[in-house]
């Protein structure tokens, strides 16, 4: 009855958070004049933009949130938080995920209530300025990427106020790459460096009044200045989901601490799940929550355990035998948390780190206990002029990290690149991770076998031979030479995205260049072979009109037909036509040729509010009811996808 009770509580409200957020979202791409206050600035200045949350004049024919990128040139003075500006910018709808598996910022926009998103074009006409200089947090990151440049400016502002703008592309993909991207996002490690940091502070000038030391507890005041400086950190941050569960956390151990209560159970990483999930359940479903929780759970879990309690626990004997035993648990901590987080890394970013548990060993002390000090030495003493020393001493240990993550990045085998994940496949890992964890007794065993069963899954599961965008322009198909990408000229991420969805570490290639390729301005036909047979793939490069005689006879012997624009009713391929219309009902498409297997971004009956949102015109028209485009009975057998062989797929 509980359990029951607590699942139709959750689903209630989930419910309810994704109703509240319902706002209009822009019907179609526009160019449009934005007139309205500034909710929020964001420098990018690794990229050279800043990214500026307007919120529109009522009557604009606008949603009541857009968010722009301004080039870091175009921006004026005065263009703060509260200022009310004025410019014109091409806005298009939040986009769903392009291809099966990838990042859908339609969802995130969704609970964000952000309607349009775009490139906004100077001039920006600043009509009543705002904050000169920004909230304490901004003035804070622009002082610490004046004292050190480039990407160790980034990191540092990203320890202290959680703005990771400034970190260059190169240095952030090498972090990722060796498993220390959890180092920028402020999380646990963050918020507990801050609390020990001021408690040590605290009680140690405190000590040096012996009235107060002997009449006062100490420690609790410690404790109460600790939590202080929780919550101020926190809010420094931005408040995010990881740096709330984190700063809940640590409130509940200073509260165990003065209690005289066991202070890190598994209780407490209960109840921080439960803050975020009663006022935030959609982050569930994000990779920082699943990471942040599965990390801290795994750890207390492990450290839990009566017999590694008893091999690194504290004991008599030699110190340098204390000193073997924590670089035991930590190594052993280390290795748990990347089994534990290899899962999700591989559902959310498709990639793998393998030496991350041993990058972790060195950049956790580091960032811990060399670069955080210093840092907060080097703020301290800055209003004095006596800064310097310590912030050259912050640049080299954030060298060190750097020249660490790189080398580990290089390192042959450091990121194993895999395809889309099932979400069966993670569900069953979920399941099994979280048993394993939960259980006290022998029945904690029975963990393995979910687990086991969906890694498996997971590592049999092929990748993709054809994975096509939800707009048709962008395709990548597997040739003999390796993943060939349809266009020359596409983007850089979208570069990145198709190779890590499709399991490929790198840049894919270029369709046109492979010996299996046929392509012109217009068009590539390419033969793929999977499944002990040839398959023809023609895809339109281009929309300028080809003769239908031409295309008709071309989808005659293709096997499959990709295309953005509508095709002629008699362009009938053997197997599975992708043009415009299709497109819009599937979105993007994943195919595997050899089991004929397609996967679709869009599934019959699926009726998430962010996929078929209420829509406002650019042009003024105002709100428009709620999209009735949900997928019926009729409309699915009009999409169903027929093999060569006649059965319905």
């Amino acid at each position: 009855m509980v359990g029951a009770l607590a699942i139709g509580c959750g689903c209630g409200a989930i419910w309810w958070r994704a109703e509240r957020a319902t706002a209009p979202v822009l019907a179609r791409p526009a160019i449009a004049t934005v007139a309205g206050t500034v909710e929020r600035i964001e420098p990018l200045p690794a990229r050279a933009l800043v990214r500026v949350t307007i919120l529109p004049d009522a009557g604009a024919g606008l949603p009541p949130r857009v968010r722009v990128n301004l080039a870091a040139a175009d921006v004026t003075a005065g263009l703060g938080e509260g200022a009310v500006v004025r410019l014109r910018a091409r806005l298009m709808p939040p986009p769903p995920a392009a291809v099966p598996g990838a990042y859908d910022f339609a969802r995130v926009a969704w609970f964000a209530s952000i309607g349009a998103t775009g490139r906004g074009f100077a001039p920006v006409t600043v009509v009543r300025p705002g904050m000169p200089e920004g909230g304490i947090r901004a003035r804070l990151t622009a002082h610490i990427t004046a004292r050190l440049e480039g990407s160790r400016g980034g990191i540092a502002s990203a320890l202290a106020t959680g703005d990771e703008g400034a970190i260059a592309i190169d240095d952030s993909d090498a972090m990722r790459r060796a498993g220390l991207a959890h180092l920028l996002s402020v999380s646990g490690l963050h918020v507990t460096a801050a609390v020990a940091a001021t408690m040590f502070v605290v009680i140690r000038i405190l000590a040096l009044w012996p009235w107060l030391a002997i009449r006062v507890t100490l420690p609790l005041v410690a404790a109460a200045a600790g939590a202080l400086a929780a919550i101020g950190y926190t809010l420094l941050t931005g408040g995010q989901v990881p740096t709330i569960r984190s700063c809940v956390a640590s409130l509940l151990v200073l509260a165990a601490l003065a209690a005289g209560r066991e202070a890190v159970t598994l209780r407490l990483v209960a109840a921080g799940a439960m803050v975020v999930m009663l006022l935030w359940p959609e982050a569930v479903a994000g990779a920082s929550f699943q990471l942040s929780f599965a990390a801290i759970a795994a750890i207390v879990a492990l450290h839990e355990h009566p017999r590694v309690a008893a091999w690194f626990g504290p004991r008599e004997g030699p110190r340098w035998h204390a000193v073997l035993r924590g670089l035991g648990s930590l190594l052993l901590t280390g290795l748990v948390v990347e089994a534990a987080l290899m899962p999700i890394a591989v559902y959310h970013f498709h990639k793998a780190g393998v030496y991350g548990a041993a990058a972790n060993i060195v950049a956790i002390p580091l960032t811990t206990f060399v670069i955080m000090p210093l840092e907060a030495i080097a703020l301290a003493l800055d209003p004095v002029g006596l800064g310097a020393l310590p912030w050259w001493l912050t640049d080299l240990a954030i060298r060190a990290l750097l020249a660490l993550a790189h080398a580990v990045a290089r390192a042959p085998g450091s990121s194993v690149a895999l395809p889309s994940m099932p979400t069966g496949a993670f569900a069953a890992m979920v399941i099994g991770g979280l048993w394993c964890a939960l259980w006290r007794t022998r029945w904690r065993r029975l963990g393995i076998g979910p687990l086991a069963f969906g890694a498996a899954w997971a590592i049999a599961t092929p990748a993709p031979d054809l994975l096509v965008t939800g707009d048709g322009r962008h395709l990548v198909v597997r040739t003999a030479g390796g993943a060939a990408l349809l266009r020359d000229r596409a983007g850089d991420y979208t570069r990145a995205m198709l190779a890590e969805t499709g399991g490929v570490d790198g840049e894919p290639l270029l369709l046109a260049d492979q010996a299996d390729a046929r392509c012109s301005a217009d068009a590539c036909i390419v033969d793929v072979r999977a499944g002990g047979r040839a398959w023809r793939v023609l895809a339109t490069r281009s929309l300028y009109p080809v003769a239908w005689d031409a295309i008709v006879g071309a989808c005659r012997v293709a096997d499959v037909v990709v295309s953005e624009r509508r095709l002629p009713v008699a362009c009938r391929p053997r197997w599975l036509k992708l043009d415009g219309p299709m497109l819009r009902r599937t979105g993007g498409v994943a195919v595997v040729f050899a089991t004929g297997a397609v996967t679709t971004v869009r599934h019959a009956g699926d009726a998430h509010p962010w996929l078929s949102p209420p829509t406002i015109r650019p042009d003024g028209d105002g709100p428009t009811s709620r999209s009735r485009n949900r997928w019926g009975r009729a409309d699915w057998r009009r999409a169903t996808i027929r093999s060569d062989n006649g059965r319905a797929r």
